[in-house]
Parts: C-alpha cells; structure tokens; sequence
C-alpha cells in the first residue's frame, strides 16, 4: 500500500512470479528502495542483503534485524553473507539478490559481477529476473527522503540452470550464469522502453 501510495508502484507480468520455494529475484540495483519494492511483488516474504552499516541507524537498525535483511560488508565480497543467502534458499525462500553487487552510481545498469553466480551454482534454484524502473529517481543515492516518482517492476520469465551447468562450477561460470541474468535484465529493459516508444 505505501509503495502504491508513494511510488505509485506498478507491477508488470506478477503473473510470473513464483510463490513457492527456492527462489532467487534477481533485479538491477539503483537505490535503496529496491529490495522493499522488489518485495512488495512478492506475496510471500523475502530475504534481502543489507550492507552492515545500516544497522547503526538509530531506530531502523533493530527494524533490519526483524525484517529478512542478511547484513553485507560494505565490499560486496563477504561470503559469510552470499552463504546465509545460500542457506535461505535452500531453506526454500526466496532472496533478492542484485547481479551487479552494489547499487550503480547513476542509475544506469553496471556490470554483473560473480556473486549471484556463487548462490546460483550452490542452490540450482531458479531465478527470476525483475528490470526496476524509477527507483533511482525514487530514491536517489544522496537523498535521505524518497521522492514522489512512479516505480515500474517488471518481471520476466524464470531462468533454470541445470544440474550440468552448476557441477563443479568455477568462478568463471560463477561470471558466466551472472551475465546470464543480468543480461536477461537488460532485456526486460529493452522491452519496456520499446513498449514506452
């Protein structure tokens, strides 16, 4: 209700969404409100990456420890965090997780890095791949307050990987099924500036 109210959140393709079991969401990171609205597409609750330094706010710190946030170190190479992701997967949740580490400095996409590669090969879980549009202007990097801007998520259709493809995965097919999502992303992307032309 707040991110319809504020954002005027749109979601398109909830169809797509999977309910039940492992699952990792997958969504392009631009700002801080993206887990809650990659969230609220969601009728299950999800389990989100959160860097560690969040926690020292005043009275959000002790929301975070009851609201499915994983802490992260700032680095976005902290593998106690990518193995408790790992573990709620497999517990059969669903975590958020972003292909490109960190959020991008101008809204624009970045590059995928091998972390969700990680979590991917160590799960097998398939993946959903969520493009947020808006949310940089929502809630910009230097901003203590979100904006009143609408919000697009549009989701896409789930990716599998095979048991093949994850055995004995390096960390170049770490890299490997990384690109894979976020160049699936890219093109949900594609897709909504055609349909916006």
């Amino acid at each position: 209700m707040f991110a319809r109210l504020v954002f005027s959140l749109r979601v398109k393709h909830p169809e797509r969404m999977i309910e039940d079991g492992p699952l990792i969401l997958a969504v392009n990171h631009a700002s801080f409100a993206d887990p809650p609205l990659v969230g609220a597409c969601s009728k299950r609750a999800v389990y989100f990456l959160g860097r560690r330094s969040l926690w020292k706010w005043p009275i959000l710190g002790r929301f975070f420890t009851h609201a499915n946030v994983i802490p992260v170190e700032r680095n976005g190479n902290d593998l106690a965090a990518l193995r408790q992701a790992i573990r709620r997967v497999n517990e059969g949740n669903g975590v958020v997780l972003f292909p490109e580490g960190t959020r991008t400095r101008d809204g624009s996409l970045g590059e995928a890095k091998p972390g969700i590669g990680f979590v991917i090969a160590k799960t097998g879980a398939p993946v959903l791949p969520i493009y947020a549009k808006g949310t940089f202007e929502a809630f910009p990097p230097n901003s203590k307050l979100p904006c009143r801007r609408p919000v697009t998520m549009v989701i896409g259709n789930p990716i599998h990987f095979s048991p093949e493809e994850i055995a004995n995965a390096t960390r170049e097919d770490y890299q490997r099924f990384s690109q894979r999502v976020m160049d699936a992303i890219v093109a949900l992307k594609n897709e909504e500036e055609k349909n916006n032309d």
